[in-house]
Protein backbone atom coordinates (compact mmCIF):
# COMPACT_ATOMS: atom_id res chain seq x y z
CA UNK A 1 0.00 0.00 0.00
CA UNK A 2 1.24 3.33 -1.17
CA UNK A 3 2.36 6.08 1.83
CA UNK A 4 1.19 9.37 0.27
CA UNK A 5 3.70 10.91 3.02
CA UNK A 6 6.30 13.43 1.63
CA UNK A 7 8.40 13.25 5.24
CA UNK A 8 12.21 13.09 4.73
CA UNK A 9 14.54 11.32 6.67
CA UNK A 10 18.66 12.13 5.66
CA UNK A 11 18.08 13.52 2.46
CA UNK A 12 15.74 10.70 1.14
CA UNK A 13 12.05 11.19 0.82
CA UNK A 14 9.47 7.99 2.39
CA UNK A 15 8.06 7.99 -1.46
CA UNK A 16 11.28 7.16 -2.54
CA UNK A 17 12.02 4.90 -0.47
CA UNK A 18 9.11 2.88 -0.85
CA UNK A 19 10.30 3.01 -4.66
CA UNK A 20 13.35 1.56 -3.47
CA UNK A 21 11.73 -1.27 -2.20
CA UNK A 22 9.39 -2.08 -4.72
CA UNK A 23 12.64 -2.27 -6.82
CA UNK A 24 15.13 -4.43 -4.63
CA UNK A 25 12.88 -5.71 -2.52
CA UNK A 26 11.29 -8.53 -4.38
CA UNK A 27 14.65 -9.80 -5.09
CA UNK A 28 15.65 -9.55 -1.19
CA UNK A 29 12.23 -11.51 -0.47
CA UNK A 30 12.75 -13.88 -3.24
CA UNK A 31 16.47 -14.60 -2.10
CA UNK A 32 15.39 -15.08 1.67
CA UNK A 33 12.25 -17.25 0.79
CA UNK A 34 14.66 -19.70 -1.12
CA UNK A 35 17.11 -19.74 2.13
CA UNK A 36 14.25 -20.76 4.16
CA UNK A 37 12.84 -23.30 1.71
CA UNK A 38 16.71 -24.96 1.32
CA UNK A 39 16.94 -25.08 5.43
CA UNK A 40 12.82 -26.78 5.85
CA UNK A 41 12.92 -28.77 2.46
CA UNK A 42 13.51 -32.08 4.52
CA UNK A 43 11.59 -31.22 7.96
CA UNK A 44 8.42 -30.49 5.91
CA UNK A 45 8.59 -33.43 3.35
CA UNK A 46 9.11 -31.92 -0.10
CA UNK A 47 9.76 -33.74 -2.71
CA UNK A 48 12.63 -34.49 -5.56
CA UNK A 49 9.57 -33.23 -8.18
CA UNK A 50 8.75 -30.50 -5.29
CA UNK A 51 12.27 -29.25 -5.34
CA UNK A 52 12.80 -28.93 -9.34
CA UNK A 53 9.22 -27.29 -9.62
CA UNK A 54 10.80 -24.84 -6.88
CA UNK A 55 13.59 -24.09 -9.03
CA UNK A 56 12.16 -23.59 -12.02
CA UNK A 57 9.76 -21.40 -10.59
CA UNK A 58 12.43 -19.72 -8.51
CA UNK A 59 14.22 -18.38 -12.22
CA UNK A 60 11.20 -17.68 -13.42
CA UNK A 61 10.27 -15.39 -10.68
CA UNK A 62 13.98 -14.03 -11.27
CA UNK A 63 13.76 -13.70 -14.88
CA UNK A 64 10.32 -12.04 -14.49
CA UNK A 65 12.29 -9.54 -11.90
CA UNK A 66 14.92 -8.77 -14.77
CA UNK A 67 12.46 -7.93 -17.37
CA UNK A 68 10.10 -5.32 -15.15
CA UNK A 69 13.20 -3.93 -14.19
CA UNK A 70 14.59 -3.06 -17.95
CA UNK A 71 10.77 -2.49 -19.18
CA UNK A 72 9.80 -0.02 -16.09
CA UNK A 73 7.85 2.60 -17.19
CA UNK A 74 8.05 6.16 -14.85
CA UNK A 75 4.03 5.83 -15.08
CA UNK A 76 1.91 4.24 -13.04
CA UNK A 77 -0.32 2.07 -13.65
CA UNK A 78 0.75 0.17 -17.16
CA UNK A 79 0.34 -2.64 -19.25
CA UNK A 80 3.21 -3.96 -18.27
CA UNK A 81 2.54 -3.54 -14.76
CA UNK A 82 -0.60 -5.08 -14.84
CA UNK A 83 0.88 -8.13 -16.84
CA UNK A 84 4.32 -8.50 -14.19
CA UNK A 85 2.29 -8.05 -10.78
CA UNK A 86 -0.49 -11.28 -12.48
CA UNK A 87 2.70 -13.07 -13.45
CA UNK A 88 4.38 -12.52 -10.12
CA UNK A 89 0.98 -13.34 -7.92
CA UNK A 90 0.60 -16.54 -9.95
CA UNK A 91 4.79 -17.62 -9.24
CA UNK A 92 4.03 -16.74 -6.04
CA UNK A 93 0.98 -18.85 -5.27
CA UNK A 94 2.64 -21.82 -7.32
CA UNK A 95 6.12 -21.63 -4.75
CA UNK A 96 3.52 -21.30 -2.03
CA UNK A 97 2.01 -24.87 -3.27
CA UNK A 98 5.69 -25.94 -2.88
CA UNK A 99 6.54 -24.91 0.31
CA UNK A 100 4.61 -22.37 2.58
CA UNK A 101 7.60 -20.46 3.53
CA UNK A 102 7.78 -18.96 0.09
CA UNK A 103 4.69 -16.92 1.77
CA UNK A 104 8.16 -14.49 2.82
CA UNK A 105 8.21 -13.60 -1.19
CA UNK A 106 4.05 -13.70 -1.92
CA UNK A 107 3.72 -10.86 0.78
CA UNK A 108 5.28 -8.25 -1.72
CA UNK A 109 2.19 -7.83 -3.40
CA UNK A 110 0.45 -6.28 -0.55
CA UNK A 111 2.95 -3.27 -1.30
CA UNK A 112 2.42 -2.14 -4.95
CA UNK A 113 -0.80 -3.04 -5.92
CA UNK A 114 -1.97 0.22 -5.90
CA UNK A 115 1.52 1.52 -8.27
CA UNK A 116 1.20 -1.42 -10.66
CA UNK A 117 -2.88 -2.31 -11.15
CA UNK A 118 -5.90 0.55 -12.04
CA UNK A 119 -8.04 1.59 -8.72
CA UNK A 120 -10.74 -0.64 -9.55
CA UNK A 121 -8.08 -3.66 -9.57
CA UNK A 122 -6.29 -3.16 -6.81
CA UNK A 123 -8.56 -4.65 -4.07
CA UNK A 124 -9.11 -7.95 -6.62
CA UNK A 125 -4.78 -8.24 -6.28
CA UNK A 126 -5.12 -7.76 -2.28
CA UNK A 127 -7.12 -10.24 -2.19
CA UNK A 128 -5.52 -12.89 -4.47
CA UNK A 129 -2.34 -12.44 -1.98
CA UNK A 130 -4.26 -12.66 0.45
CA UNK A 131 -5.18 -15.93 -0.69
CA UNK A 132 -2.03 -17.05 -0.99
CA UNK A 133 -0.53 -15.81 2.42
CA UNK A 134 -3.74 -17.50 4.10
CA UNK A 135 -3.09 -20.94 2.24
CA UNK A 136 0.66 -21.05 3.28
CA UNK A 137 0.04 -20.12 6.64
CA UNK A 138 -2.96 -22.97 7.27
CA UNK A 139 -0.98 -25.70 7.86
CA UNK A 140 -0.08 -28.84 5.83
CA UNK A 141 0.59 -26.89 2.44
CA UNK A 142 -1.62 -26.10 -0.74
CA UNK A 143 -4.29 -27.30 -1.52
CA UNK A 144 -5.34 -27.64 2.26
CA UNK A 145 -6.12 -31.18 3.50
CA UNK A 146 -8.24 -31.69 5.99
CA UNK A 147 -11.51 -29.89 7.61
CA UNK A 148 -8.82 -28.24 10.19
CA UNK A 149 -6.81 -27.21 7.19
CA UNK A 150 -9.75 -25.85 5.67
CA UNK A 151 -10.80 -23.60 8.83
CA UNK A 152 -7.19 -22.16 9.27
CA UNK A 153 -7.73 -21.20 5.60
CA UNK A 154 -10.88 -19.64 5.90
CA UNK A 155 -10.13 -17.95 8.69
CA UNK A 156 -6.62 -16.70 8.31
CA UNK A 157 -8.45 -15.10 4.62
CA UNK A 158 -11.01 -13.34 6.58
CA UNK A 159 -8.32 -12.00 8.60
CA UNK A 160 -5.78 -11.11 5.66
CA UNK A 161 -8.43 -9.51 3.73
CA UNK A 162 -9.84 -7.33 6.78
CA UNK A 163 -6.87 -5.91 6.68
CA UNK A 164 -6.32 -5.40 3.31
CA UNK A 165 -9.46 -3.51 3.13
CA UNK A 166 -8.60 -1.79 6.38
CA UNK A 167 -5.04 -0.92 5.30
CA UNK A 168 -6.09 -0.16 1.81
CA UNK A 169 -8.71 2.49 3.01
CA UNK A 170 -6.10 3.99 5.68
CA UNK A 171 -4.08 4.22 2.64
CA UNK A 172 -6.93 5.69 0.12
CA UNK A 173 -7.42 8.57 3.12
CA UNK A 174 -3.72 8.65 3.13
CA UNK A 175 -3.47 9.30 0.14
CA UNK A 176 -6.41 11.94 -0.34
CA UNK A 177 -4.82 14.08 2.23
CA UNK A 178 -1.67 13.79 0.57
CA UNK A 179 -3.44 15.29 -2.40
CA UNK A 180 -4.49 17.58 -0.73
CA UNK A 181 -1.77 18.87 0.90
CA UNK A 182 -0.23 19.23 -2.13
CA UNK A 183 -2.91 21.28 -3.69
CA UNK A 184 -2.83 23.46 -0.26
CA UNK A 185 0.75 23.88 -0.31
CA UNK A 186 0.32 25.04 -4.20
CA UNK A 187 -2.04 27.31 -3.78
CA UNK A 188 0.27 29.01 -1.20
CA UNK A 189 3.35 29.12 -3.31
CA UNK A 190 0.83 30.90 -5.79
CA UNK A 191 -0.50 33.25 -3.40
CA UNK A 192 2.95 33.67 -2.15
CA UNK A 193 4.11 34.45 -5.88
CA UNK A 194 1.06 36.76 -6.02
CA UNK A 195 2.13 38.46 -2.71
CA UNK A 196 5.49 38.79 -4.02
CA UNK A 197 4.51 40.64 -6.66
CA UNK A 198 1.82 42.83 -5.32
CA UNK A 199 4.43 44.07 -3.06
CA UNK A 200 6.88 44.73 -5.47
CA UNK A 201 4.29 46.51 -7.24
CA UNK A 202 3.35 48.29 -3.45
CA UNK A 203 7.41 49.20 -3.11
CA UNK A 204 6.81 51.10 -6.91
CA UNK A 205 4.06 52.85 -5.56
CA UNK A 206 4.67 53.71 -2.25
CA UNK A 207 7.85 55.55 -4.09
CA UNK A 208 5.73 57.14 -6.66
CA UNK A 209 3.57 58.50 -3.44
CA UNK A 210 6.36 59.51 -1.54
CA UNK A 211 7.99 61.92 -4.41
CA UNK A 212 4.40 63.22 -5.14
CA UNK A 213 3.93 63.90 -1.48
CA UNK A 214 6.91 65.44 -1.63
CA UNK A 215 6.20 67.68 -4.42
CA UNK A 216 3.02 68.77 -3.17
CA UNK A 217 4.62 69.81 -0.09
CA UNK A 218 6.77 71.77 -1.86
CA UNK A 219 4.03 72.97 -4.10
CA UNK A 220 2.18 73.70 -0.85
CA UNK A 221 4.47 75.53 1.15
CA UNK A 222 5.23 78.02 -2.43
CA UNK A 223 1.82 78.74 -2.10
CA UNK A 224 1.26 79.47 1.32
CA UNK A 225 4.62 81.67 0.92
CA UNK A 226 2.96 83.16 -2.20
CA UNK A 227 -0.51 83.92 0.17
CA UNK A 228 1.74 84.88 2.93
CA UNK A 229 3.46 87.43 0.59
CA UNK A 230 0.28 88.99 -0.49
CA UNK A 231 -1.51 89.34 2.43
CA UNK A 232 1.57 91.03 4.47
CA UNK A 233 3.85 92.39 1.80
CA UNK A 234 1.69 93.61 -0.75
CA UNK A 235 -1.20 94.81 0.91
CA UNK A 236 1.58 96.53 3.02
CA UNK A 237 3.18 98.39 0.42
CA UNK A 238 -0.46 99.24 -0.99
CA UNK A 239 -1.31 101.14 2.00
CA UNK A 240 2.22 102.69 2.49
CA UNK A 241 1.63 103.68 -1.34
CA UNK A 242 -1.62 105.51 -0.17
CA UNK A 243 -0.38 107.14 2.44
CA UNK A 244 2.80 108.64 0.46
CA UNK A 245 0.10 110.00 -2.02
CA UNK A 246 -1.97 111.31 0.47
CA UNK A 247 1.55 113.03 2.03
CA UNK A 248 2.38 114.36 -0.94
CA UNK A 249 -0.97 115.76 -2.38
CA UNK A 250 -1.92 117.60 1.05
CA UNK A 251 -0.37 121.38 1.63
CA UNK A 252 -0.57 120.61 5.42
CA UNK A 253 1.86 120.14 6.82
CA UNK A 254 0.88 118.47 10.11
CA UNK A 255 -1.56 115.84 8.35
CA UNK A 256 1.48 115.26 5.50
CA UNK A 257 3.70 114.28 8.64
CA UNK A 258 0.64 112.08 10.35
CA UNK A 259 0.42 109.87 6.44
CA UNK A 260 4.18 109.80 6.56
CA UNK A 261 3.89 108.04 9.85
CA UNK A 262 1.68 105.99 9.50
CA UNK A 263 3.58 104.53 5.86
CA UNK A 264 6.55 103.89 7.98
CA UNK A 265 4.36 102.11 10.58
CA UNK A 266 3.00 99.68 7.47
CA UNK A 267 6.36 99.38 6.85
CA UNK A 268 7.78 98.04 9.67
CA UNK A 269 4.65 96.23 10.38
CA UNK A 270 4.81 94.24 6.86
CA UNK A 271 8.58 93.64 7.58
CA UNK A 272 7.77 91.78 10.60
CA UNK A 273 5.13 89.39 9.32
CA UNK A 274 7.26 88.66 6.23
CA UNK A 275 9.42 87.31 8.91
CA UNK A 276 6.95 85.83 10.36
CA UNK A 277 5.30 84.28 7.24
CA UNK A 278 8.59 82.72 5.81
CA UNK A 279 9.33 81.20 9.52
CA UNK A 280 5.83 79.83 9.32
CA UNK A 281 4.65 81.91 12.73
CA UNK A 282 1.44 83.37 13.55
CA UNK A 283 0.96 86.60 12.56
CA UNK A 284 1.54 89.22 15.29
CA UNK A 285 -1.84 90.27 15.81
CA UNK A 286 -2.33 86.78 17.61
CA UNK A 287 0.79 86.99 19.42
CA UNK A 288 -0.69 88.84 22.48
CA UNK A 289 -4.45 88.46 21.65
CA UNK A 290 -7.15 86.05 21.00
CA UNK A 291 -9.19 86.28 17.63
CA UNK A 292 -11.40 88.88 18.86
CA UNK A 293 -8.95 90.60 20.10
CA UNK A 294 -7.15 90.72 16.77
CA UNK A 295 -9.75 91.75 14.49
CA UNK A 296 -10.87 94.24 16.50
CA UNK A 297 -7.24 96.62 16.44
CA UNK A 298 -7.17 94.87 12.52
CA UNK A 299 -10.85 96.79 11.71
CA UNK A 300 -9.52 99.84 13.69
CA UNK A 301 -6.61 99.70 11.74
CA UNK A 302 -8.68 99.46 8.32
CA UNK A 303 -10.85 102.14 9.27
CA UNK A 304 -8.27 104.61 10.24
CA UNK A 305 -6.37 104.02 6.72
CA UNK A 306 -9.80 104.36 4.75
CA UNK A 307 -11.72 106.10 6.55
CA UNK A 308 -14.55 103.72 6.13
CA UNK A 309 -16.91 103.04 8.76
CA UNK A 310 -16.57 99.65 10.17
CA UNK A 311 -17.53 97.60 13.16
CA UNK A 312 -16.89 94.06 15.22
CA UNK A 313 -19.68 91.62 16.26
CA UNK A 314 -18.63 88.65 18.37
CA UNK A 315 -21.38 86.14 19.15
CA UNK A 316 -21.30 83.02 21.04
CA UNK A 317 -18.82 81.74 23.57
CA UNK A 318 -15.22 83.30 22.94
CA UNK A 319 -12.75 80.08 22.95
CA UNK A 320 -9.07 79.42 22.87
CA UNK A 321 -8.17 78.54 18.97
CA UNK A 322 -5.46 76.63 17.63
CA UNK A 323 -3.08 78.66 16.03
CA UNK A 324 -3.80 77.81 12.29
CA UNK A 325 -7.84 78.27 12.60
CA UNK A 326 -6.81 82.16 14.28
CA UNK A 327 -4.29 82.83 11.61
CA UNK A 328 -6.09 81.52 8.58
CA UNK A 329 -9.53 83.79 9.47
CA UNK A 330 -7.59 86.53 10.23
CA UNK A 331 -6.08 86.57 6.82
CA UNK A 332 -9.02 86.03 5.05
CA UNK A 333 -10.67 89.27 7.01
CA UNK A 334 -7.54 91.15 6.23
CA UNK A 335 -7.88 90.11 2.42
CA UNK A 336 -11.37 90.69 2.26
CA UNK A 337 -11.29 94.50 3.48
CA UNK A 338 -8.50 95.03 1.19
CA UNK A 339 -10.83 93.78 -1.37
CA UNK A 340 -13.55 96.41 0.32
CA UNK A 341 -11.03 98.94 -0.13
CA UNK A 342 -10.14 98.36 -3.37
CA UNK A 343 -13.16 97.39 -5.53
CA UNK A 344 -16.14 98.05 -3.43
CA UNK A 345 -16.20 101.73 -3.17
CA UNK A 346 -18.15 100.94 0.44
CA UNK A 347 -19.16 103.64 2.96
CA UNK A 348 -19.51 100.71 5.31
CA UNK A 349 -18.15 97.36 6.39
CA UNK A 350 -19.29 95.15 8.99
CA UNK A 351 -17.50 91.99 10.65
CA UNK A 352 -19.00 89.07 12.55
CA UNK A 353 -17.21 86.16 14.15
CA UNK A 354 -19.16 83.50 15.53
CA UNK A 355 -18.46 80.52 17.47
CA UNK A 356 -20.95 77.79 17.00
CA UNK A 357 -19.90 74.67 19.00
CA UNK A 358 -18.07 72.55 16.67
CA UNK A 359 -17.52 75.70 13.83
CA UNK A 360 -16.59 79.26 13.73
CA UNK A 361 -18.39 81.26 11.04
CA UNK A 362 -16.58 84.83 9.70
CA UNK A 363 -18.66 86.97 8.06
CA UNK A 364 -17.42 90.58 5.98
CA UNK A 365 -20.37 92.86 4.82
CA UNK A 366 -19.79 95.61 2.60
CA UNK A 367 -22.56 98.24 1.06
CA UNK A 368 -20.53 98.81 -1.91
CA UNK A 369 -20.66 98.12 -5.81
CA UNK A 370 -20.51 94.56 -5.84
CA UNK A 371 -20.15 92.14 -9.01
CA UNK A 372 -20.86 89.03 -10.42
CA UNK A 373 -19.16 86.28 -8.81
CA UNK A 374 -19.58 83.80 -11.97
CA UNK A 375 -18.36 86.55 -13.66
CA UNK A 376 -14.59 85.69 -12.40
CA UNK A 377 -12.30 83.36 -13.83
CA UNK A 378 -11.15 80.07 -11.92
CA UNK A 379 -8.83 80.17 -9.11
CA UNK A 380 -5.49 77.90 -10.28
CA UNK A 381 -3.51 78.31 -7.50
CA UNK A 382 -1.20 80.74 -9.00
CA UNK A 383 -1.41 84.40 -9.73
CA UNK A 384 -4.22 86.43 -8.13
CA UNK A 385 -4.67 85.37 -4.25
CA UNK A 386 -7.63 87.52 -3.59
CA UNK A 387 -11.04 84.95 -3.20
CA UNK A 388 -9.34 81.96 -4.26
CA UNK A 389 -6.79 82.58 -2.08
CA UNK A 390 -8.78 82.90 0.93
CA UNK A 391 -10.57 79.18 -0.47
CA UNK A 392 -7.32 77.88 -0.75
CA UNK A 393 -6.50 78.92 3.10
CA UNK A 394 -9.77 77.62 4.00
CA UNK A 395 -9.21 74.43 2.56
CA UNK A 396 -6.27 74.00 4.31
CA UNK A 397 -8.51 73.25 7.46
CA UNK A 398 -11.46 71.77 6.41
CA UNK A 399 -12.99 74.96 5.66
CA UNK A 400 -15.35 76.95 3.14
CA UNK A 401 -15.47 80.41 2.02
CA UNK A 402 -18.80 81.63 -0.10
CA UNK A 403 -19.26 85.08 -1.56
CA UNK A 404 -22.87 86.18 -2.03
CA UNK A 405 -23.04 89.27 -4.27
CA UNK A 406 -24.77 91.41 -7.08
CA UNK A 407 -24.05 94.65 -8.75
CA UNK A 408 -25.27 97.53 -7.37
CA UNK A 409 -26.39 95.45 -3.53
CA UNK A 410 -22.72 94.71 -1.70
CA UNK A 411 -20.86 91.92 -1.33
CA UNK A 412 -20.84 89.12 1.89
CA UNK A 413 -17.91 86.77 1.93
CA UNK A 414 -18.54 83.68 4.86
CA UNK A 415 -16.13 81.97 5.94
CA UNK A 416 -16.62 78.69 7.85
CA UNK A 417 -14.09 76.54 9.69
CA UNK A 418 -13.76 74.05 12.41
CA UNK A 419 -13.35 74.69 15.46
CA UNK A 420 -10.44 73.41 16.66
CA UNK A 421 -9.09 73.93 20.40
CA UNK A 422 -6.01 75.48 21.20
CA UNK A 423 -3.63 72.18 22.09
Amino acid sequence: MRDGGDMTSGGTTIEQRWEQFRRHGPYALLALAVLMTALSARPIGMTEADLYAAGVLVSAAAALHLWWDRTRHPAEHTRAGRVYYVLRTALAFALCWCNPFFSVYAVVGYFDADALLPKRLVRAGLLCTAVTMAGSQSGGGMPPVSPINWAAFGALFVLHASLVLLFGNLGAREAEKALRQAETIGELERTNTRLEQALAENAVLHAQLLLQAREAGVADERRRLAAEIHDTLAQGLTGIIAQLQAATSTGDPVLAREHLGRAAGLARHSLGEARRSVHNLVPAALEHDDLPGALTKTVAGWTERTRVRAGLTVTGTVEPLHDEVGATLLRIAEESLANAARHAGASRVGVTLSYMGDEITLDVRDDGRGFDPAALPPYGGSGGFGLGGMRSRAERIAGTVTVESEPGLGTAVCARVPLVHRG
